[in-house]
């Protein structure tokens, strides 16, 4: 007869140490606030999603971390960075549940979290510096480190996120071996060229003839108009492309940039249809955490005003030049500017179209 013992429901999913993990702070001081508890397990939940998240990153980046990717590597990749999308739709829903509680419940035990913030959140932190925000790109939080706030057990974690290569660098590697940035035989760019200055030029004349539009308008509008012309240059021009990047305005590569706006082109190509959907995916993972810090910032200030935040920083501006500055795969979304109708694209070859392939080694 086996001794082992039979598994319970509630052993299974450690319930007990769970449910008991609910400490009011309100309530050590004789006075329970009712809106405390909510206030903590929407919090926990976060941490557990954060946690199923890394999860999800770090089997992409063990799949962008090998010396070959196939395709059936991509869509895996896909299906992870999809159960992330729906993931995230449930953090950006859990704001409304917190926003049950109205600004006097917050106040009945706000004081009591002085100097905890979600600002020392290691998992967040860990979860950032997988997916690729640039250290010197944050917003600076009270003029210090982003780590110095954290305990020393997680400042090590995030430290070591911090100098692992990130899903950024392994895409950016990826797209940079993709087989088809020159086409032997066939000027691909030369003929993208034509059509893209050929819409830009059309732009052009629609802005300037816009009988509807003031003349300061139209200035405006033609400012804007030259930083795309300036951008869709970079994209031709490598030294130009690299010259943004040395300034800020780019950071995928040149070539990882050629690479990613042939795939969108050519998504219709049975072989790119995984690649696209990657590249896809990624901007959806961006702008989710855009939402949610937006809506973060948004709730803040309903419940606190023009207060300072728990930890010290400035509370709702802090939180929306996060929304505005913290986004990682915004070179993949400006690529927008550059798509033509499929009409409009250049017709690859028969021979291209076998090559195509998307196996390749690093």
């Amino acid at each position: 007869m086996s001794d082992k013992k039979i598994l319970n429901y509630s052993d299974y999913l450690q319930l007990e140490k769970i449910l008991n993990s609910q400490g009011l702070k309100s309530a050590e001081r004789g006075t329970p606030a009712h809106d405390e508890m909510l206030f903590i397990i929407i919090h926990q939940v976060y941490e557990l999603w954060f946690k199923q998240i890394i999860h999800e990153v770090d089997f992409v980046l063990t799949v962008f971390g090998q010396k070959s990717i196939d395709e059936s590597h991509v869509s895996h990749a896909v299906l992870r960075l999809d159960r992330i999308i729906e993931i995230q739709k449930v953090l950006i829903d859990q704001i409304r549940v917190l926003e049950t509680m109205t600004a006097m419940d917050f106040l009945e035990f706000r004081d009591d979290l002085f100097p905890s913030s979600g600002f020392q959140s290691v998992q967040f932190r860990v979860l950032e510096n997988k997916l690729g925000l640039p250290p010197l790109d944050r917003i600076n939080y009270g003029n210090q480190d982003y780590k110095k706030p954290l305990l020393d057990s997680g400042k090590e974690a995030v430290q070591k996120a911090e100098q692992e290569k990130s899903l950024f660098n392994l895409l950016e590697n990826w797209l940079e071996r993709t087989p088809f940035l020159t086409f032997e035989g066939f000027n691909f760019w030369e003929k993208y060229s034509q059509a893209i200055r050929g819409m830009l030029n059309d732009e052009k004349d629609t802005i300037q003839n816009n009988p509807n539009h003031t003349s300061e308008e139209i200035e405006y509008h033609l400012k804007d108009h030259e930083r795309a012309v300036d951008s869709f240059e970079a994209m031709i021009d490598s030294e130009k492309h690299n010259s943004l990047i040395e300034k800020k305005k780019k950071r995928l590569s040149h070539k990882a940039t050629q690479a990613a706006l042939l795939i969108f082109l050519y998504r219709d190509e049975p072989i790119l249809h995984s690649p696209f959907n990657l590249l896809s995916r990624l901007m959806d993972v961006d702008e989710l955490f855009t939402t949610w810090r937006q809506r973060h910032a948004i709730m803040v200030r309903r419940m606190i005003g023009a207060k300072i935040g728990t930890g010290g920083s400035s509370g709702h501006a802090y939180l929306q030049k996060t929304a505005d500055r913290h986004k990682i795969f915004s070179d993949l979304a400006d690529l927008s500017t550059f798509f033509i109708p499929r009409s409009a694209l250049p017709e690859l070859p028969e021979n291209i179209k076998r090559n195509l392939g998307y196996y390749f080694n690093r």
